[in-house]
């Protein structure tokens, strides 16, 4: 970069430093604004994902059902008229000369005590029910953003090291070219430089289009948030096959089932109390010819529950077995959430120890050979094929580092989002 020669001069010339300094800081700081860590994720998810705010209106939706649940029916009005005349010359006349009567009323009726507070309990059970799938819902999009993010950062980490591997090849060919001024390797020697660019170009390809169904995968998440430069790290679970297996009978699909179990409880009970007769009250006023004058009636009715054997108690039954079936469909799930966490901690018992294998042993000895073969090579003692080899073994160690290290980010975070302990990280 060019400086104007005032700014060197003394005095100018700090000021100007610190400006610049500070310039470049400052569109730093803007440049790592707009970038996406891993917990901006996750709250960015549960903010905007449609699916967390449908399961929302549920839960208003059955909140707002449950405010009438106990409540009396609404009052009826009765309008009418009573001993109308239908024989004679004045039938059908509504003259109050005679005993005609109109009639205006107001029924209630009172659905016994138990009805109403199995209705109550049903229609609580059904907003912790909504409840309970919100959780699973939340859960389910932690769980998903946390692997899309996983794995594009895992992704992209490889591309960023086989970039660098195209610029140390450059460097590479460069070396054989001057071998081969030297004449010191022959002219076909030239192209495998070429080639192994060739294949880290290939590999690139396939890298990129991985990235492109992470982005997506994200995308579906977050939305256009998720084409933002990723920054940060993954937080460190704690793995441990005990703490999970404590917390398996805890997992939200299967703590869904009690609300569930109290909503079919509460309809029994309210099967069960239709057993017992509900009753009305009736007061109506009756307007007669003043001959007469008006009268007032008083009616109580009350319902007759006679046929139990064909009506209430096949409710009953139905409620009883639909309890049964909701017991042995908990039981399937936690044997088959049992199994899927054996499964997965064993998978991710496999890539600890990978991840550690790539690491502590077969990363340093491709590295180890590639030295040997670079040595042999320069001293004319080794072949470049056999040196080209040993580039590729090389750099299949470096990149399956990074990726046997997402993959257990990955694996890390399916368990910690199913069985871990995440209090505080849903918002």
């Amino acid at each position: 970069m060019h400086f104007p020669e005032s700014a060197t001069r003394p005095g100018r010339s700090v000021a100007y430093r610190v400006a610049v300094t500070v310039l470049l800081a400052s569109l730093s700081g803007v440049a790592n604004a707009d970038a996406l860590s891993f917990q901006e994720a996750l709250a960015l998810a549960l903010r905007e994902t449609p699916v967390l705010r449908a399961n929302t209106a549920q839960v208003d939706a059955a909140t707002q059902a449950a405010i009438p649940a106990g409540a009396l029916p609404d009052p009826k009005l009765a309008l009418g008229v009573d001993n109308l005349p239908i024989d004679g010359p004045d039938r059908y006349s509504l003259s109050r000369d005679f005993m005609t009567m109109r009639r205006i009323g107001v029924m209630q009726e009172f659905p016994n005590r138990a009805k109403r507070k199995a209705r109550v309990a049903a229609a609580q059970g059904r907003v912790a029910v909504a409840e309970a799938q919100t959780r699973v819902t939340r859960l389910t999009v932690l769980r998903e953003v946390a692997v899309a993010w996983i794995a594009r950062g895992s992704i992209e980490r490889q591309l960023t090291r086989s970039d660098a591997l195209l610029a140390e090849n450059r460097l590479f060919e460069a070396a054989v070219r001057a071998q081969l001024a030297a004449g010191k390797a022959a002219a076909s020697e030239v192209v495998a430089p070429r080639q192994e660019a060739a294949l880290i170009e290939e590999r690139q390809d396939v890298l990129r289009a991985q990235r492109e169904q992470a982005l997506a995968q994200l995308r579906r998440w977050i939305g256009p948030a998720a084409q933002a430069p990723l920054t940060g790290v993954v937080p460190d679970w704690p793995i441990e096959r005990d703490g999970l297996l404590r917390r398996l009978r805890q997992h939200p699909e299967l703590a869904a089932f009690d609300p569930k179990a109290r909503v079919l409880e509460a309809e029994r009970a309210e099967a069960q109390a239709a057993k017992k007769p509900d009753w009305a009250l009736e007061l109506a006023y009756q307007q007669r010819g003043p001959q007469f004058g008006d009268m007032v009636s008083l009616q109580v009715s009350f319902d007759l529950p006679l046929f139990a054997g064909s009506r209430q108690n096949p409710q009953i039954a139905a409620k009883l077995a639909e309890r049964t079936a909701l017991v042995a469909e908990r039981e399937a799930m936690l044997h088959e959430h049992a199994a899927a966490l054996e499964a997965d901690f064993a998978e991710y018992q496999r890539l600890v120890n990978a991840v550690q294998r790539q690491r502590e042993v077969l990363l340093p000895l491709a590295e180890e050979r590639v030295t040997l073969a670079l040595a042999g090579w320069r001293g004319g003692k080794g072949s470049l094929t056999e040196l080209i080899a040993a580039r590729r073994e090389r750099i299949d160690a470096e990149l399956k580092a990074i990726a046997l290290e997402g993959e257990r980010q990955q694996m890390a975070a399916r368990l910690h989002y199913a069985y871990g302990d995440i209090a505080g990280e849903q918002g």
